[in-house]
């Protein structure tokens, strides 16, 4: 497995401490472990950021190149949700940052919609978006804050919003679903929105309970039903979360089918590999490996690594057989953004 010397020959500590301890098993009491751990506040990808967070907690859009182009609360989230993803708990710089955001946070458990939208969709109109909420969340969820019962509160405002048949909807503007973009459709959801669905469960896998939720499977459950496959965006959302793609939009903030994400999801919420749309899909990405072991992100080639170990995680995981819950209800449709119309004559 020639993966293994080529990850860790990363310049990245905080790769090569993933890759010891997620890939190969090691301990956090393992020496080598150890002494990644004490190197990693030095990792460029750390210390720029830590060196940028304001003396409130926050982070500000101006500041942080490949965070956001958004306001402060939504690039503090993405702040958040790299040191986590780094395996960063609640420490110093976690612990002002969280706070920060959840000092943020409205009464009902929500945080509240941003004021612009920078992708040319808009908010016009909007009292409801649960991107408001998950966004955020996730942030905290995956710096340990998941328990907490502020982010509690979010996770109960996030599930009152899911429509009767398991999606998340666009939003709700002067009392109605908003619409839903073709690129945003998923296949058996007559008003669910595939970027917010993916964001809700993106916060759901992130907490030790909820991830094997009735809600949390059920949302996965459609997500699957779109079954496209485009190799080009495999490992987006890792590089945009690393800071290798900028963090743009708010409404078309999970735009592109990353199939990387989908297997993420899929062992974090306990889909079974048995399901036919999940073999498929750990076929297709097996099929994208390289001849070294890597996959490569051809977009930002600096990210491939970061990639090959979010991947291969996500493949041991689901080897693991820990889908012993899965049920699947949904059939196999072929799925188009945009259908073609019959015409009228």
């Amino acid at each position: 497995m020639t993966w293994i010397a080529l990850l860790l020959a990363d310049p990245s500590p905080s790769l090569r401490a993933l890759v010891l301890r997620e890939l190969m098993g090691r301990p956090d009491e393992d020496p080598e472990v150890r002494e990644l751990a004490g190197l990693r506040t030095a990792d460029p990808i750390v210390a720029d950021l830590l060196a940028l967070q304001a003396a409130d907690g926050s982070w500000g859009p101006a500041d942080v190149v490949g965070l956001s182009v958004g306001d402060r609360l939504h690039t503090t989230a993405r702040a958040l949700l790299r040191l986590g993803y780094l395996g960063f708990g609640p420490d110093e710089a976690v612990q002002r940052g969280a706070e920060w955001l959840c000092a943020q946070q409205c009464d009902d458990g929500a945080w509240p919609l941003p004021r612009a939208d920078d992708d040319g969709e808009g908010q016009e109109g909007y009292s409801i978006i649960s991107l408001q909420t998950s966004l955020p969340l996730r942030g905290l969820a995956a710096c340990g804050y998941a328990t907490d019962p502020r982010a509690e509160r979010g996770y109960e405002w996030l599930l009152a919003q899911r429509l009767p048949d398991g999606a998340w909807p666009t939003g709700i503007a002067s009392g109605n679903y908003g619409y839903v973009a073709g690129y945003r459709r998923l296949a058996h959801s007559r008003w669910g929105c595939r970027s917010n669905t993916t964001a809700a469960l993106a916060c759901l896998a992130l907490h030790p309970t909820r991830c094997r939720s009735p809600a949390a499977q059920r949302g996965l459950d459609l997500l699957l039903g779109r079954e496209t496959r485009e190799a080009a965006v495999l490992g987006f959302e890792v590089a945009r979360t690393i800071g290798a793609e900028a963090a743009r939009g708010f409404m078309t903030t999970f735009a592109r089918f990353d199939a990387a994400q989908i297997l993420d999801l899929c062992w974090r919420i306990g889909a079974a590999t048995d399901d036919p749309r999940v073999a498929d899909l750990i076929a297709f990405v097996g099929g994208l490996q390289g001849p070294f072991g890597l996959w490569d992100y051809a977009a930002r080639p600096q990210a491939s690594r970061w990639v090959t170990f979010d991947v291969l995680r996500s493949l041991k995981q689901l080897g693991g057989g820990r889908g012993e819950e899965w049920v699947s209800l949904e059939p196999r449709t072929p799925f188009q953004a945009y259908p073609r119309r019959a015409r009228r004559y």
